[in-house]
């Protein structure tokens, strides 16, 4: 795999219950890209993000991530991957109701780092970076959608990962903070090099992508 490259996939399958959801699907991302993967409902393209970040595993096929094959690691190895390397971003928000909004952010790194006394200082400019520091000490049920997903986003970056995964960030934000945010991924991208991956059914956002990857019944159609 090239040093440019941070993804490759060759010939990937998956199926689910007889189902062949994913159809030898080969691409590759460039470091430092924000692709968006667009595809209309049951189009196979969250069951590909899942694939190339180690989520689920595939039945066939190659994944090279961040220059390491995955496709055949143990759960502890893409535990470790998806801690040191990765980041995800998700359209419920997966926040803790429980947790304050940085005690989420930190949340990623406790098992590693519990008690660590720069944790919560990293987290702390890290919302800062993300504009809701001002947040960090409330619970997300007194979050307002976009503030939560802002939160989301912070948690994403405390490990300071090579690529971020968005599986419809903003699928249950109003379309002026489903834009906030998508800014706010661009930023990253711009600002730190951050590769973005995108996945969403809305064709508005490929004008801010450098690569589109459109998936129909499983396969890539184009790019």
């Amino acid at each position: 795999m090239s040093d440019k490259m941070l993804i490759e996939t060759k010939g990937l399958n998956k199926s689910f219950e007889g189902m062949h959801i994913i159809k030898n699907i080969s691409m590759n991302v460039e470091k430092g890209k924000f692709v968006v993967i667009l595809g209309k409902s049951g189009s196979g393209k969250t069951t590909l993000l899942s694939l190339i970040s180690g989520l689920e595993q595939p039945d066939s096929g190659e994944i090279v991530l961040c220059g390491e094959n995955i496709e055949d690691s143990t759960e502890n190895e893409l535990a470790k991957t998806r801690r040191t390397k990765i980041g995800f971003v998700f359209q419920t928000f997966n926040l803790i109701p429980t947790l304050s909004a940085i005690d989420n952010v930190m949340l990623p790194l406790l098992p590693v780092k519990k008690g660590h006394p720069d944790l919560k200082e990293k987290a702390l400019q890290i919302m800062k970076y993300i504009e809701i520091d001002h947040r960090c000490d409330h619970l997300p049920s007194k979050l307002s959608g976009g503030e939560r997903q802002r939160v989301a986003v912070a948690r994403a970056l405390i490990n300071d990962p090579e690529v971020l995964f968005a599986d419809e960030p903003t699928g249950n934000l109003d379309t002026s903070t489903g834009e906030a945010v998508l800014k706010l991924l661009i930023k990253l991208k711009e600002e730190r090099g951050i590769t973005i991956i995108m996945v969403t059914h809305d064709k508005e956002y490929i004008n801010f992508a450098d690569k589109v990857i459109n998936i129909k019944d499983g396969e890539i159609e184009d790019e």
